[in-house]
């Protein structure tokens, strides 16, 4: 008997991807995601078999499209320099955090809250991109462009400052508190590539090596 078509599969996914945002874990249902997509819930069982299987799915596969844009800027010709890498990385990271901040703040949310499956997530995956940085600015300092700091105090302060402003700013933008004024003013100032950039700046700055002072320089 022939496998169905893998279509089936990706329309559940994508469903699934854009209704988590709202309804976290706990309030996707298979009904939800069925109608969505529109496919029947035997398809369902077919291809996931479970809730928790397909959730897990579709947090490996947003996470996938992410780590495959880190690699791929980290993959850098000799001649660019370890700044120039961690750059690509922290941008990758930064761009995807910006156009996927609700479902990221929704898994951060859920994994607090105590959801297995957000939890066993991160707990694989978190160490991936954290590695990969973590090498980046590893092989800088080696050749002398960043200062020699312990790994994760280096990789907090460059993920602290690149993603914690998004999932901070976007959380205050949609909890619906602010001041419609002071939350456009908050999403330009936070949300937006150019202070993505800004940011990224602000962290090669504070990393980078001092330079050598010259014999009598003050």
């Amino acid at each position: 008997m022939p496998r169905p078509s893998r279509n089936l599969d990706r329309l559940l996914l994508a469903a699934g991807r854009a209704l988590y945002p709202a309804t976290g874990c706990a309030g996707l249902t298979i009904r939800q995601v069925c109608e969505a997509a529109g496919v029947n819930t035997g398809m369902f069982n077919y291809h996931f078999g479970t809730r928790d299987r397909f959730l897990r799915a579709v947090m490996q596969g947003a996470y996938e499209e992410m780590f495959a844009s880190l690699t791929l800027a980290v993959r850098r010709p000799a001649e660019l320099s370890a700044a120039e890498a961690l750059r690509g990385a922290l941008g990758a990271l930064g761009r995807f955090a910006l156009a996927n901040r609700e479902f990221v703040a929704r898994l951060a949310a859920d994994a607090l809250a105590g959801e297995a499956v957000a939890r066993e997530f991160l707990r694989e995956n978190l160490p991936r991109h954290l590695q990969v940085i973590a090498g980046v600015i590893a092989a800088g300092a080696q050749a002398g462009e960043f200062r020699k700091l312990a790994p994760a105090q280096a990789v907090g302060f460059c993920v602290g400052a690149v993603a914690a402003p998004v999932l901070f700013g976007g959380a205050i933008a949609a909890s619906g508190e602010a001041s419609a004024p002071f939350a456009a003013a908050l999403g330009k100032s936070l949300l937006t590539p150019k202070a993505l950039d800004e940011r990224i700046d602000l962290v090669i700055a504070g990393l980078s090596a001092p330079s050598p002072r010259r014999k009598g320089a003050p």
